[in-house]
């Protein structure tokens, strides 16, 4: 961002901050000069709306596994939308969406069966990360609209082969990463252009996991064998190896089929983080970590960090960024999202924005001074104090700010499905298409690329390729 751009940015956060802290609250909580206060977002409308049968958008599922399930609950949430049929290698899944949606639905073990139906309008392809790009192309070109899990390609040349498709279909696309039309990412890009933080300098991004099932160990049904599980389709364009249930049920768990940590949890930062402050993403990457605890099988590794530069761009000073996620954290779980800047931090989450504020140390206290006689630590300390006399009013300006969604919000998973839904429909802009998921996947795959070289990885985030 242009300095110039900064402090006009900068100048319009302050006075709304000052004029806001007494409004928002009637007690905002003012100790020495700083505020702490707690503001609800504003509510996101939601137009009611009937369809007609035939005004419905029919969707189908591919891959009814874990995510496909939680995606297909939220999708069917949004008026004018039905579900009419789903796909998986696994007979019990098939089952499983019986269970739930009812024995109406068509089922079936091959989504060519699904792309041929003239009753689909749109799928959701949550199926193994290696099976992405093809089950998606191919669902274009049948004249599908698209919502693709993230990320949303397993290596940097399909994505390029994805878009291509993808403008020639003419049809809507969107990657699943679910908060990015949350309200916490809304009201984070808003603050973030309104300079509430000043220049960005580093963004930090932590997951830590504490279980089995957080490391991906998902359990094996008992009913799971060569009849009810056609291992042979799922290995797709992966090496062909022995039938082996973990590495179809667990296979997160492997490079041949999915994208380790970098492409099921960088990227949905990568995509928040983009968005928030409107850059197309990394130049350099430099990655390491290991496998230290769940040696089950898996070739990726179990705790990972990653190093990342941002170039100086129109919209953002050039920063750093830390990746990190820990699968074996002994300190329990949690997880966080802070953009750090030169006057502010913002820690954010799809449903809360907060917004701290502090004060830049300008003079030198006692361990500094120590090393002065008395005469001239007066003299030191006199000289600063009038340097600095204006800083009292400088001080009214920080605090703690923290902004909550309603409790009748319905959510980022929602929202991101409503905003397909309505782009289907030609009501709204797609807010993250093919270009902007491969900027965030290609982002996070930088990780990996790093990793299994051993060296730090250059990338172009503007044609999107490896230098």
């Amino acid at each position: 961002m242009k300095k110039s751009d900064n402090q006009n940015s900068r100048r319009s956060f302050l006075r709304k901050a000052v004029l806001g802290t007494a409004a928002v609250t009637s007690v905002p909580m003012v100790v020495s000069g700083s505020y702490k206060q707690r503001i609800l977002l504003e509510s996101r409308s939601y137009e009611a709306a009937n369809f007609a049968a035939n005004d419905n958008i029919n969707l189908a599922l591919i891959g009814t596994g874990i995510q496909g399930i939680w995606d297909t609950t939220s999708a069917l949430r949004v008026p004018g939308v039905k579900l009419v049929a789903t796909c998986d290698l696994y007979s019990g899944r098939l089952d499983r969406a019986k269970e739930l949606w009812g024995n109406d639905i068509f089922t079936t073990r091959d989504y060519r069966e699904i792309l041929e139906r003239k009753d689909v309008d749109a799928v959701i392809i949550a199926t193994p990360d290696h099976w992405h790009k093809q089950i998606s192309i191919e669902a274009l070109n049948a004249g599908k609209a698209v919502y693709c899990e993230k990320p949303m390609v397993q290596n940097f040349d399909e994505g390029h082969e994805l878009i291509e498709a993808y403008q020639k279909s003419g049809k809507v696309m969107q990657v699943g990463s679910q908060g990015m039309s949350s309200l916490g990412n809304e009201k984070a890009k808003k603050l973030y252009e309104d300079g509430a933080i000043g220049e960005i300098v580093i963004l930090d991004m932590y997951n830590d996991r504490y279980s089995s099932e957080g490391a991906w160990n998902y359990p094996i049904p008992p009913d799971a064998n060569p009849d009810t599980v056609d291992f042979d389709t799922f290995l797709g364009n992966a090496p062909k190896v022995p039938y082996e249930l973990k590495r179809f049920f667990r296979w997160r768990n492997y490079k041949d089929y999915g994208t380790g940590v970098a492409g099921d949890l960088f990227v949905h930062a990568f995509s928040t983080l983009n968005f928030v402050i409107s850059s197309n993403g990394p130049n350099r990457a430099l990655a390491t970590g290991g496998l230290r605890y769940w040696d089950d099988g898996r070739d990726v590794p179990d705790v990972s960090i990653t190093l990342y530069d941002y170039p100086e761009t129109p919209t953002h000073a050039a920063f750093n960024a830390s990746f990190r996620v820990n699968f074996i954290a002994g300190s329990g779980e949690a997880g966080g999202f802070r953009l750090v800047g030169t006057e502010g931090a913002m820690h954010v989450g799809s449903q809360s924005v907060r917004l701290i504020r502090t004060k830049l140390g300008m003079k030198p206290n006692e361990y500094a001074l120590i090393a002065h006689t008395e005469e001239n630590q007066k003299k030191i300390v006199a000289a600063y104090d009038k340097k600095f006399a204006d800083e009292r009013s400088k001080d009214l300006n920080i605090g703690e700010t923290n902004w909550e969604a309603p409790s009748d919000y319905k959510g980022g998973h929602y929202d991101h499905f409503n905003n397909f839904f309505k782009g289907i429909r030609g009501e709204k802009k797609i807010i993250e298409d093919p270009i902007f998921g491969l900027r965030a996947a290609g982002a996070a795959l930088l990780a990996n690329e790093s990793y299994y070289k051993g060296q730090p990885v250059k990338w172009d985030p503007d044609t999107m390729k490896l230098i």
